[in-house]
């Protein structure tokens, strides 16, 4: 026993391998934090409308519309408050109900639910969120396509962008589908 151990002592050391690096996947973290940030911003303007639901929504418009952020914002999007759009807008506005304006809150609510369980999902690297992802993306796409080409709207850079990021978040997550949420199904496998 003595001289096993003996034998053991005097082996050479195995050389240290260093582990492979683990590769990160900048673009998934981008999707992740702009999934975050939509589905949050969601959120947010669910709550702000719900408190405001008992103000005068006609003169907060007014104000909004007429303060220098918006117009600068609207300048800089192409967009202009005397449009079809805006009028019908704020006669909209003005035919508000607080249960109406609660009805749009608790869809707002709804609707920011999607990018965040999308975002929080595809951290984790759950192979489901990316689906969702993707198919939340995708069903933009022809809406966004149609709003581009319609020719009864003038052309709106900022939905051309957002177009571009849809289709690059759907191109992304099922090109690399396999390699971004393969760890996940590798151990479903091994537990079979």
């Amino acid at each position: 026993m003595a001289s096993e151990q003996k034998e053991l002592r005097d082996l050479p050391a195995a050389p240290e391998v260093e582990p492979p690096l683990k590769q990160h996947a900048v673009t998934l973290y981008v999707i992740i934090y702009f999934k975050l940030a939509k589905g949050l911003a969601c959120l947010l303007l669910a709550l702000w409308i719900y408190r405001e639901s008992s103000t005068n929504l006609s003169r907060d418009y007014e104000h909004l519309v007429q303060a220098p952020v918006t117009k600068w914002v609207l300048e800089h999007l192409n967009l202009h408050p005397e449009s079809q759009f805006f009028i019908n807008l704020a006669q909209t506005i003005g035919d508000m109900t607080k249960a109406k304006v609660h009805h749009i809150a608790l869809g707002l609510l709804f609707l920011s639910m999607f990018p965040l369980v999308e975002g929080v999902g595809m951290l984790y690297r759950v192979s489901w969120a990316g689906w969702l992802a993707i198919g939340e993306s995708a069903f933009f796409i022809p809406i966004e396509f149609h709003t581009l080409l319609n020719p009864k709207t003038t052309f709106s850079p900022s939905i051309l962008v957002v177009t571009v990021i849809n289709i690059i978040i759907v191109w992304y997550l099922f090109a690399y589908r396999e390699v971004l949420f393969r760890h996940h199904h590798a151990r479903h496998r091994a537990k079979v």
